[in-house]
């Protein structure tokens, strides 16, 4: 069994069953598809989305700082969207870093698990992450607030957990896209 080694993250859209049953099947796949458009345009090279999942996606990271980082771009261009009116959905999104077992183009096992369980527990636009991943290494410009030990579905133990967020006392140095690099 191979395995591998990254950042494991999962989003999903708040209310989307409640949305297609009184908005209609085109409508919801006119949201699917703005949320294909916002997660690839943003997506690094470090990147890939494993799977879709509904209304939710399975992203891949090689980089821990590139997840963190690359999702809270993601919060802010839904939050962008629903400013223009385009998304009347917010989305929540939970990662956690692992080494998760190959297969085929999927991932399994205990670390992908632990991700979508950190979603789950995530509120609408936040974007919470496992000590692991904090801990997984430098995350220029983003600051972390502790929420504590959560216990989650089907995990014996509880997971100690962090809100991840745009640090706004770090300086902000841009990448030629705009973005916030990582580092330091």
């Amino acid at each position: 069994m191979a395995s591998v080694t990254g950042a494991i993250v999962f989003t999903d859209l708040v209310g989307f069953t409640e949305f297609t049953a009184t908005s209609g099947d085109e409508e919801a796949v006119r949201l699917l598809g703005l949320q294909d458009h916002i997660v690839t345009t943003l997506l690094p090279d470090d990147a890939r989305i494993v799977k879709e999942l509904g209304d939710g996606l399975m992203i891949f990271f090689a980089e821990p700082c590139s997840a963190v980082t690359t999702m809270l771009d993601v919060l802010d261009a839904f939050a962008a969207a629903a400013d223009r009116d385009e998304m009347p959905l917010w989305v929540r999104v939970g990662g956690h870093w692992g080494c998760p077992t190959v297969r085929g183009a999927d991932l399994v096992g205990h670390d992908a698990n632990v991700a979508a369980r950190v979603a789950d527990v995530a509120a609408p636009g936040e974007l919470l992450v496992s000590e692991a991943l904090v801990g997984a290494d430098a995350h220029g410009g983003v600051a972390f607030d502790e929420v504590g030990p959560v216990m989650m579905k089907g995990l014996p133990e509880p997971v100690s957990l962090f809100r991840a967020e745009r640090d706004p006392l770090a300086p902000v140095r841009n990448d030629a896209a705009g973005l916030v690099t990582c580092g330091e």
